[in-house]
């Protein structure tokens, strides 16, 4: 009998979990040895980020507030890979949602009650309309979704700075390039931490629940699988892109809405801080799956996390996005290895 590697139409999931954590593993070590050839000492500055973040309740709610708009980004990004396309645009329509928001909180009143929804809604709304243009271009005529959404980031964020700059900005100078305190706020469940992370993880469940259980999940995985096969059996794919695409977009700008609410408070430029872009790395890691993507969104926040407080002790934070590229770049090499397996073949007769 001999033996030989044959590649397999699917990796299975103990493959796909253990090519996940190698990849981990392989690129922690690559920056420890990194560290150490620059003269630090890897091992102790583990301990102590570990010591910082996990040894208070205060370094929990940090990583818990870096753990919620990575959440419904990565789910942004997630939902459309389920029906084959990818929404490269989350950094702008977390941007546009936060923007929206804004215009409510700073130009209507009433009770927390009723506005925190209405901004909500005015984020989701906003976020679904800054997709539409790509989506669209995408259903109707094929265009490829991966440049129009990337291209509307840099519209949107050029959008953001003029208004928290200009017609919005802050008269009373309590703020430098922002806009006055939005004066509604995200309830807290701490010190910093508030009710942001639960919604966000709600999100995560229901969506898992609708891609799972309806018959609208079903469509949007057959025509995600096979287009062609899912056109011949009646299912609207067209209809399906966009759907997808806009409650993809809508998630996004609830992110926005959310920042803005619990964490910021003041529309300012740069607000969406890379989150549209880092939930692209949570959702390929989580393989488009939107329950995973809790746990890959708690891995990247634990990273950045990790970056501010060892940025205390002089390392840059550069470190942890180039560990969050490593861990990428030796994810899609595990993903591939993962496929392939040890077979026996019959020796040829003599």
């Amino acid at each position: 009998m001999n033996w030989r590697l044959q590649r397999m139409p699917s990796a299975t999931a103990a493959a796909a979990l253990t090519g996940r954590i190698l990849a981990i593993l392989i690129a922690l070590l690559c920056v420890g040895l990194v560290l150490a050839v620059g003269g630090r000492a890897p091992v102790a500055m583990g301990a102590d980020f570990l010591t910082t973040a996990t040894g208070s309740m205060e370094g929990l709610e940090d990583v818990g507030l870096l753990l919620t708009p990575l959440i419904l980004t990565g789910i942004a990004v997630a939902i459309t890979q389920r029906i084959g396309l990818w929404n490269i645009g989350g950094e702008g329509q977390f941007s546009v949602g936060a923007l929206a928001a804004t215009a409510v909180g700073l130009h209507l009143d009433g009770p927390d009650s009723a506005m925190l929804p209405a901004m909500a809604a005015a984020a989701m709304v906003a976020g679904a309309l800054w997709i539409l243009l790509p989506t669209l271009a995408r259903a109707y005529a094929g265009v490829n979704e991966l440049i129009t959404t990337l291209l509307l980031n840099f519209v949107a964020a050029l959008l953001v700075a003029w208004v928290a700059t200009g017609p919005w900005r802050d008269k009373t100078g309590a703020a430098l390039a922002a806009t006055a305190r939005v004066p509604y706020e995200m309830p807290a469940l701490g010190d910093a931490l508030h009710w942001g992370l639960p919604i966000a993880v709600a999100v995560a469940i229901g969506v898992a629940l609708l891609l799972s259980f309806t018959r609208f999940g079903y469509e949007v995985r057959v025509a995600g699988a096979n287009p062609g096969a899912a056109i011949y059996a009646g299912i609207p794919v067209r209809r399906r892109i966009i759907a997808v695409m806009l409650l993809s977009g809508a998630i996004a700008g609830l992110a926005g809405m959310i920042e803005l609410s619990g964490t910021a408070h003041r529309l300012q430029g740069g607000i969406s801080n890379n989150y549209g872009y880092l939930g692209i790395m949570v959702a390929v890691l989580a393989r488009g799956s939107c329950l995973a993507v809790l746990a890959t969104a708690a891995l990247m926040a634990t990273l950045l996390n990790a970056g501010i407080i060892l940025s205390a002790q002089g390392l840059n934070t550069s470190a942890v996005l180039a560990t969050t590229g490593l861990i990428l770049f030796f994810t899609a090499i595990g993903d591939e290895l993962a496929h392939y397996k040890l077979v026996r073949q019959p020796a040829r007769a003599a």
